[in-house]
C-alpha cells in the first residue's frame, strides 16, 4: 500500500520534472534528422536519388541501393550520428544510394504498382548502372521496400548482383500477424474511391494502434525521465518526428498492395503479375541476405524467413535481429550488428 505522503511526494517530483523540461523544451532548437552528407543525383516527378558521400578512400565498385518503405520517410536509416545504418555502411566502405519518394499529392493518386517497381525503382537502378558501368547492382530493401525489392529482383534478375532484405513481409498471412489480420476487414476500394490518396496520417495511427499503451501513453509518461537532459530529450523528439511525418499514399498503389499481397498473399501463392511482369520468386537466383527483428511487431519474424522456401537462390543467408521494428536501425546493439553484418555478407560475393 501506498502512504499519503509518498503519493504526494511522487507527483511533486513528477511536477518538478515537467517544469524542468518545459524550460529546457524552449532552449532544444530545431529537430535535425540525417546524419549523412548526401547528393541528389536523379530527380522524377516527386521521388529523388541520393548518393551518399563516402566515408572510405576506396570504396566498394558495386554501389548497394537502399528501397525504403512507402509509408515513412527513409531518414530513420540516418537519424544521427551514433543512431544511423547509412554511417555504418558507408564506414564499412560501402558505395550507399537511397531512394526518397517524396510525399504523393493528388497529381499521383492513379501512381500503381508497376509505375513504381517498372518505372521508378527500374529507372533509378539503370542511372546507377550507367553510372558505375556496370550490368547490376546490390539492393537492400527495408519493410515494404523490401518487398519491392524481392519483387523487382524477380521481374528483373539481371539488374540485380545481391540482394538484402531488412524487415521484410513475404508471407503475408502468416497467424501471428496483427496487422494482416485488420486489414482483411478493411474495404480498401471504398476507402480509395472515396479518399483518394490515403492519408499517412490515418494509417500512422492504425499502426499505433497496435500496441496503444505503449505507443501512445507509456512513452509520454516516461519521457518525463528525460526532459532535463537536452541530448536525450532531443533524441526522443527525432524518433517522434519520424514517426508523425508520414506521407499519403497513391491510391491505386496503396490498392494494390492492399489487395494482392494482404488479402490474397499473391506473393507466395505465385499469382502475382506487376505491369505484365510475372513475379516468380524462383526467379530470384542471386545471393539473398535476410535480416529479421525478432521482437517485430509490424513484421513477425515467421513473415519474413518464410522467403527462403520461394526464392531460387543456393545462397541463401539469414541474420536475427534481437530486437523490434524500429530498433534495428536506432538501437547501440544495431549499429554494432547490422552495418558490420551487411557490409561484410556483400564484401564477400563482390570479387
Amino acid at each position: 500500500m501506498f502512504r499519503p505522503d509518498q503519493i504526494m511526494q511522487e507527483i511533486y517530483d513528477f511536477n518538478h520534472k515537467v517544469a524542468n523540461g518545459l524550460k529546457t523544451l524552449s532552449r532544444v532548437g530545431d529537430i535535425d534528422v540525417g546524419a549523412s552528407h548526401k547528393d541528389p543525383v536523379y530527380r522524377e516527378d516527386k521521388l529523388t536519388l541520393y548518393r551518399f558521400r563516402p566515408r572510405a578512400a576506396e570504396p566498394a565498385k558495386v554501389p548497394v541501393l537502399i528501397i525504403y518503405a512507402l509509408v515513412n520517410r527513409p531518414y530513420m536509416a540516418d537519424l544521427q550520428e551514433d543512431r544511423s545504418m547509412i554511417r555504418g555502411l558507408l564506414d564499412q566502405g560501402l558505395d550507399v544510394y537511397l531512394i526518397d519518394w517524396g510525399y504523393p499529392d493528388g497529381a499521383d493518386r492513379y501512381l500503381n504498382l508497376d509505375d513504381y517497381l517498372n518505372g521508378y525503382v527500374r529507372r533509378c537502378v539503370d542511372f546507377i548502372c550507367r553510372q558505375h558501368h556496370l550490368p547490376s547492382i546490390n539492393l537492400l530493401g527495408i519493410c515494404q521496400g523490401g518487398t519491392f525489392s524481392v519483387c523487382f529482383s524477380a521481374m528483373h534478375p539481371e539488374k540485380v548482383s545481391n540482394l538484402v532484405t531488412m524487415v521484410t513481409p513475404i508471407d503475408f498471412k502468416t497467424p501471428d500477424n496483427v496487422l494482416s489480420q485488420w486489414v482483411q476487414e478493411l474495404d480498401v476500394d471504398l476507402m480509395v474511391d472515396t479518399l483518394g490518396n490515403v492519408p499517412g496520417e490515418l494509417l500512422n495511427w492504425s499502426f499505433l494502434s497496435l500496441k496503444p499503451f505503449r505507443l501512445t501513453g507509456q512513452k509520454y509518461l516516461d519521457m518525463a525521465e528525460i526532459l532535463e537532459d537536452p541530448i536525450k530529450l532531443k533524441n526522443f523528439l527525432r524518433m517522434e518526428k519520424w514517426i508523425f511525418d508520414s506521407p499519403d499514399q497513391a491510391g491505386e498503389a496503396f490498392r494494390q498492395f492492399i489487395k494482392w499481397f494482404y488479402k490474397e498473399n499473391r506473393l507466395v501463392n505465385g499469382n502475382l503479375e506487376i505491369g505484365g511482369h510475372k513475379v516468380n520468386l524462383s526467379r530470384i537466383t542471386m545471393p539473398v541476405f535476410n535480416v529479421y527483428a525478432t521482437e517485430d511487431h509490424l513484421v513477425p519474424p515467421a513473415a519474413s524467413i518464410a522467403l527462403e522456401h520461394y526464392v531460387g537462390s543456393k545462397d541463401y543467408t539469414t541474420m536475427a535481429f534481437k530486437g523490434g521494428h524500429i530498433g534495428i536501425y536506432v538501437s547501440g546493439r544495431a549499429q554494432k550488428e547490422i552495418p558490420a553484418g551487411v557490409a561484410e555478407w556483400l564484401k564477400n560475393r563482390m570479387h
